[in-house]
């Protein structure tokens, strides 16, 4: 299985804020991510699954990590803790810094323009908690792949 064979995952828009959390992943420093449950149902994507793997596209859109879900739940915005926060590995000192950034991007032109509204957003919001691990190159190999069928 090779990057292209992947299902692609975009981090924000395009710019600083992907650059940015594109290198956390490579770095090990950003471990989950959050989207709003609203832009799944707008976008008719299913809720993606543990065991899932994506290409994650840089700012240019090209791959840039391999990344497979280890956790994935559906939460209440209010649920989120310090502990996930951190994990998201943009340096949020805790939740509530965490929860303004958040709401921020979930209630930006880019969203807004997307969803058709700028989404309310509440303590009860459903929001999409993903973890996940960085797959190593030899992770994407399934068995009877030869080292030439992937990218390293």
């Amino acid at each position: 299985m090779a990057f292209e064979d992947l299902p692609e995952l975009e981090l924000a828009f395009p710019g600083p804020e992907r650059d940015a959390g594109v290198a956390a992943i490579l770095n090990g420093e950003k471990t989950a991510l959050t989207g709003l449950l609203q832009i799944f149902q707008h976008a008719a994507e299913p809720v993606p699954q543990p065991g899932q793997r994506f290409s994650v596209l840089d700012s240019a859109g090209q791959p840039a990590a391999v990344i497979e879900l280890t956790e994935v739940r559906v939460i209440p915005i209010s649920v989120v803790d310090d502990d996930y926060a951190r994990a998201e590995g943009r340096g949020y000192a805790d939740v509530a810094e965490w929860r303004r950034a958040h709401e921020d991007f979930f209630r930006s032109e880019g969203v807004a323009e997307f969803l058709g509204a700028v989404p309310a957003i509440g303590d009860d919001t459903l929001v999409v908690a993903e973890r996940f691990r960085l797959a190593e190159p030899d992770d994407l190999l399934e068995p009877g792949d030869s080292d030439s069928a992937h990218h390293g």
